[in-house]
């Protein structure tokens, strides 16, 4: 699985975390089935998990006439995997995430999702 498949698989992972309240690695198991576990996408899953209140006060903070409540969730959960991308792993290009969350919010958001997202992460690495 190629890191793209994984942000794609992470993403669609946390946002059912965030509407169901379960274990990371339970969840993971559960959408994968039997497919195996891929150690980039458990490092997102359980990174997001488990810095949520960080990652979540780092995107509020860069927020203009928005609260993170405001917030979709589709565009809330690939925040917070660009933002901890971003700020916990060290071998991803920052363009590279920014992108990233691009294409995820351009194929499950809605028209104006990517440039949202494109916006609240250029507040983020400024």
């Amino acid at each position: 699985m190629n890191r793209h498949t994984a942000r794609e698989k992470a993403f669609q992972i946390l946002f059912q975390l965030d509407i169901n309240d379960n274990e990371p690695k339970t969840a993971i198991q559960d959408f994968l089935e039997t497919e195996e576990t891929n150690e980039f996408l458990a490092a997102l899953v359980e990174g997001v998990s488990e810095n949520k209140n960080e990652i979540d006060n780092i995107i509020d903070e860069h927020l203009e006439n928005w609260t993170l409540k405001r917030i979709a969730a589709v565009e809330k959960t690939i925040l917070r995997i660009a933002t901890f991308e971003i700020k916990f792993i060290n071998d991803i290009p920052v363009s590279v995430s920014i992108n990233e969350a691009i294409e995820l919010g351009n194929s499950y958001g809605d028209d104006k999702s990517g440039k949202f997202i494109n916006g609240v992460l250029s507040k983020i690495i400024a």
